[in-house]
């Protein structure tokens, strides 16, 4: 582990690991984390950014200079279904069309508990049919996600199977939030070691998305799902996550069905490490392989 993960995790702790969430309302949590992503994005030269407010699929895309058009990655971001916005995410979603070499398109989707299940998993449907309706073949399409958004992502990929439309070309997923019900082991033994989450957080998250629905629901715990002929899945984890074991089942099922999986476990790096890639050398190689990953698979 770099130094400057070690001193991320540690900071990371200090200010989340000690605060129970019982009592805090969704506003609370949601000024806390636009508290700690305020700090400016500082936007590369040769990028660029342009917004979509059609009905049904608003967001963005990136692109930099020169990219190539003919290939897409489709990127749900984190924030436990509750919080988030594509610029909010810039640091992460700009430097991985650099490295994937193609546009990136994150959509705006709906949060909860405004919006609860199924308004996330409907709006993602509608985000891959605008990719589709762009031209772009659906090989050509590489679906990923962090936490909440690679727990979306994963979901978007079940439901189209169930619709019947043409599957992307590959998917990948930075510790993604696949088990609403938080049945892991890890999230017994990686509990103390986690920097950031608790048990205890994750549940009541939940809460406000599911709502009376039922937690194992496969589009809102996908690791419950019929996870066969998918297309191939990079999962990128730390190993000290409360969260692990939302990935290492997944990749178990998968590969036990027959599936293309592979899983990646960083060492004792904090939850989507990948946020902090401009200080953390960590994040900067796990963002070159997922884009190496998907180039592979959709070229």
């Amino acid at each position: 582990m770099s130094w400057q993960s070690y001193l991320a995790n540690f900071i990371v702790r200090r200010r989340f690991k000690s605060k129970s969430p019982e009592g805090t309302s969704v506003e609370q949590a949601r000024f806390g984390l636009d508290s700690i992503s305020a700090r400016k994005f500082k936007k590369p030269k040769r990028l660029s950014i342009s917004s979509v407010a059609e009905p049904g699929v608003p967001g963005e895309w990136l692109r930099f200079a020169g990219c190539e058009e003919g290939k897409v990655c489709l990127y749900f971001h984190g924030g436990g279904y509750f919080w988030g916005t594509p610029e909010k995410y810039r640091s992460l979603t700009a430097r991985l069309a650099k490295e994937f070499g193609g546009p990136v398109f994150v959509p705006d989707y709906s949060l909860a508990p405004e919006a609860p299940y199924p308004a996330a998993v409907d709006d993602a449907l509608k985000a891959y049919q605008y990719i589709l309706e762009t031209g772009v073949p659906s090989g050509k399409i590489a679906i990923a996600g962090d936490s909440a958004g690679g727990g979306l992502a994963l979901a978007l990929v079940l439901a189209i199977k169930r619709e019947g439309l043409l599957l992307p070309g590959v998917v990948t997923l930075i510790s993604p939030w696949t088990d609403l019900t938080c049945s892991g082991e890890s999230m017994s033994f990686n509990s103390r070691k986690d920097p950031l989450f608790q048990p205890s957080m994750l549940m009541w998250n939940s809460r406000y998305y599911v709502g009376d629905n039922d937690k194992s629901n496969p589009y809102i715990s996908p690791l419950f799902g019929d996870l066969t002929g998918l297309p191939p899945i990079l999962f990128q984890v730390g190993s000290t996550e409360v969260l692990l074991d939302d990935s290492r089942r997944a990749h178990q099922k998968i590969s036990e069905q027959g599936g293309s999986s592979k899983l990646d476990i960083w060492p004792k790096v904090m939850h989507v490490w990948h946020l902090a890639a401009d200080f953390i050398p960590e994040g900067r190689r796990a963002i070159k392989q997922m884009a190496s990953f998907m180039n592979i698979h959709i070229n």
